[in-house]
């Protein structure tokens, strides 16, 4: 069985667009953690989570942290994934685990990751990226992928973008998302899989297997992903490439505006920052065309006992202390730096 983690606080339309479209692309089960089930919203969320027979909803609240909940998402993200990684590693039908986001939908041919060789246990999902509009009738099914210097330069030239490089021409990640056996010694990170001194694992990847990164693709979307960032004095952490986006909205957060007065500058910022040139694009062929609501997939079953031995595992470390389940650190400072420097360098 393939399994996705994913730390989730959205909307439910949102949330439905990646129950569905996920267990369409390739996943059998999916592991939602749930990170403010209290707030606004999301008790519906919650409710309607808990209907869907492929998926395990598990609500992170004060009992989950145990009083030391971290403050970082990242870091709540990383413990979730592998505290799951740690539950399957006990079940020989837990084939696969991958770390998605609420925005990300996976789709991956099932008959290419059942042909990974026995010896390699990662993969990793190639990003597509969907492109960003205004406005979207309905959920949005062109998506960039990732060019090679001769289209950036192109673009560049063009004045599609401002410099040529991957990391300006997507407005996410352009890493993509890690899977790894569940069986195998690891750690899953955000995008990477990494061993016990942080360094990372050589990954499989092929063309069939992706994942669909629904990155601020309307303005509405940018506008409501901001907004909460704004209300609650949050500070947008973007990479290098979006520095100037980053820059931008540091600013306008500073300004302490009313609701209505930051939707309304967040939008014009959308429209000069993210919003991208589909016709352009779309006549020099750059563009994918992914349709999730029309995947083919049909989730497996958990083998006979299997979904309660595996929700009994989980009730095991429902208690637990959390810290324990996040990636360690480097081994020092220098191999971190020397990381960091190279992870840059893909990016930009």
């Amino acid at each position: 069985m393939l399994f996705t983690a994913s730390t989730v606080k959205d909307t439910l339309p949102n949330v439905q667009r990646f129950v569905r479209g996920n267990l369409a692309g390739g996943v059998d089960h999916m592991v939602v953690f749930l990170d403010a089930a209290g707030a606004h919203g999301q008790r519906e969320v919650r409710e309607w989570l808990e209907e869907q027979p492929h998926v395990t909803t598990i609500r992170t609240g004060k009992e989950w942290w145990a009083g030391d909940k971290p403050g970082h998402l990242n870091v709540r993200q990383r413990i979730n994934v592998n505290l799951l990684k740690h539950v399957l590693k006990q079940f020989d039908w837990a084939e696969w685990l991958f770390h998605v986001d609420g925005d990300e939908i996976v789709q991956v041919d099932r008959g290419v990751l059942a042909h990974v060789p026995d010896d390699v246990t990662a993969v990793r999902l190639a990003p597509l990226e969907a492109v960003s509009q205004m406005h979207w009738d309905e959920d949005p099914t062109w998506f960039k992928r990732l060019l090679d210097p001769d289209d950036l330069a192109l673009l560049t030239a063009l004045g599609v973008i401002d410099r040529p490089a991957n990391g300006e021409y997507f407005h996410g990640h352009v890493d993509g998302k890690p899977g790894l056996r569940p069986q195998a010694d690891g750690w899953l990170t955000l995008h990477r899989v990494v061993d016990d001194g942080r360094e990372e694992l050589e990954s499989f990847r092929h063309d069939a297997l992706r994942v669909l990164h629904y990155e601020s693709f309307s303005g509405e979307d940018f506008v409501r992903k901001w907004t909460a960032m704004v209300a609650s004095g949050g500070v947008p952490n973007f990479r290098p490439g979006r520095s100037n986006t980053a820059s931008a909205l540091r600013a306008l957060i500073s300004k302490d505006l009313d609701e209505e007065t930051a939707r309304a500058y967040l939008m014009k910022l959308f429209e000069r920052t993210t919003q991208d040139d589909l016709e352009t694009l779309r006549d020099l062929g750059l563009l994918v065309e992914a349709d999730p609501g029309r995947g083919t997939h049909r989730p497996a079953e958990f083998p006979p006992g299997g979904y309660d031995a595996f929700r009994a595992a989980l009730e095991q470390v429902r208690t637990a202390p959390k810290r324990v389940f996040h990636p360690p650190p480097p081994k020092d400072s220098t191999e971190g730096k020397v990381r960091a420097v190279r992870s840059l360098l893909r990016r930009s």
